[in-house]
């Protein structure tokens, strides 16, 4: 003998799909990993200052999901550190990359363009300004 389920059950039932359905546990509410949920920076904030950063290199700002390069002296460029492949945050700049660590994709200093795969798009660009030696989101 099978039971009919009573109309609060389907109720209660739908209310908890729904919830489930929006929450991934991440705080950003697309899935990404729970280290992407911290802050961003805000325009105006100073992220470091030139000297910081090593020509023809960069660094990694984990915390603001920021990578910033200086692929020529004066020449500062900035990046999302969110691989476009599955969302890990990239975690170096070396040999003229900005390496992913989780399936081994690489970013140009110059541009953020793949130089190696499975990444499906360049890292996006930031926009930046630099202030004296400071380096600030614009």
């Amino acid at each position: 003998m099978t039971h009919r389920p009573t109309r609060r059950t389907v109720i209660l039932a739908t209310g908890a799909s729904a919830l489930l359905v929006g929450c991934d546990g991440s705080g950003d509410g697309g899935g990404g990993s729970s280290e992407d949920a911290s802050p961003k920076a805000s325009s105006g904030e100073e992220i470091s200052a030139t000297g910081d950063i090593p020509v023809g290199g960069g660094t990694v700002f984990k915390e603001r999901k920021l990578v910033v390069t200086q692929p020529k002296e004066g020449d500062f460029r900035a990046f999302s550190a969110i691989c476009t492949h599955q969302g890990c945050t990239v975690n170096k700049v070396a040999d003229g990359t900005i390496d992913c660590p989780c399936h081994g994709s690489r970013f140009s200093v110059e541009d953020g363009a793949v130089t190696a795969g499975p990444a499906p798009a360049p890292l996006p660009a930031e926009k930046i300004v630099v202030d004296g030696k400071a380096i600030r989101l614009a």
